[in-house]
């Protein structure tokens, strides 16, 4: 199993947007078309595996979070106002900083740490991982390593491209080629079907709960959908 699940030059590469990462019409547009997303995901999975008031605004009050790969923390935000206490990791230094600037203009704590999961300790309620596992050096130990993080009776949710020719038309052929994404952002080789993912949590010792895709239309945009060739996201607990 490798030591670390860090790319260098991921970091360096995402290390390089930090600048701008908080920018809705900088070099993260994507992200921040895709979180709402993402939250709305999370927030539905909250819901169910904890049981709690879907019309509660601190649905994770009394509970901890990790976010691994935590860019500037456009995700680890908005957890720490749904209550709960937040632990959020990136391998880029530089993100890092930014995302610890802009929390406490917000007035929010939270735990930023520029490490790999692997240099953790502890077990988090919630672990989080969006648009990670595609960057890192071996994905069924960083698989592994998030399991080892998540406490028993935890949430683990994870999202990813999957490998078809829509997924790789749009997000490297379309996204960009046409400047709508940092070109290298992503490598077609390194993404994983739902059905390769769900194989990897089962051998790290993770059930999955749920699949769904985020899927993209002219009317809708980017929304949740059961279509999973674009992009898909993943709810997962311990066997």
């Amino acid at each position: 199993m490798a030591r670390t699940s860090i790319r260098p030059e991921e970091a360096a590469h995402f290390g390089a947007m930090a600048a701008d990462w908080w920018d809705p019409d900088g070099k993260s547009a994507m992200l921040h078309k895709l979180n709402p997303v993402r939250l709305e995901y999370i927030r539905d999975r909250i819901d169910q595996h904890w049981q709690v008031d879907e019309h509660g605004f601190r649905p994770l009050e009394g509970r901890t979070a990790l976010d691994v790969g935590c860019g500037a923390g456009l995700l680890a935000e908005p957890l720490a106002r749904l209550g709960a206490k937040v632990t959020a990791v990136d391998a880029a230094p530089e993100l890092v900083e930014v995302a610890k600037a802009h929390a406490a203009g917000a007035g929010l704590a939270i735990d930023y740490r520029a490490v790999g999961v692997e240099d953790l300790d502890g077990a988090f309620d919630l672990v989080t991982a969006m648009e990670v596992v595609e960057h890192v050096a071996d994905p069924k130990a960083f698989l592994a390593s998030l399991a080892a993080r998540l406490a028993p009776g935890g949430l683990m949710i994870l999202s990813t491209p999957n490998r078809t020719a829509w997924s790789r038309l749009l997000t490297i052929t379309l996204a960009e080629g046409f400047g709508q994404i940092p070109k290298g952002t992503h490598h077609y080789e390194d993404f994983i079907t739902p059905a390769e993912m769900t194989g990897m949590l089962a051998d790290v010792g993770l059930a999955v709960d749920d699949v769904e895709g985020i899927a993209i239309s002219p009317l809708k945009g980017l929304h949740l959908s059961e279509d999973c060739s674009l992009n898909y996201l993943v709810a997962a607990r311990h066997i």
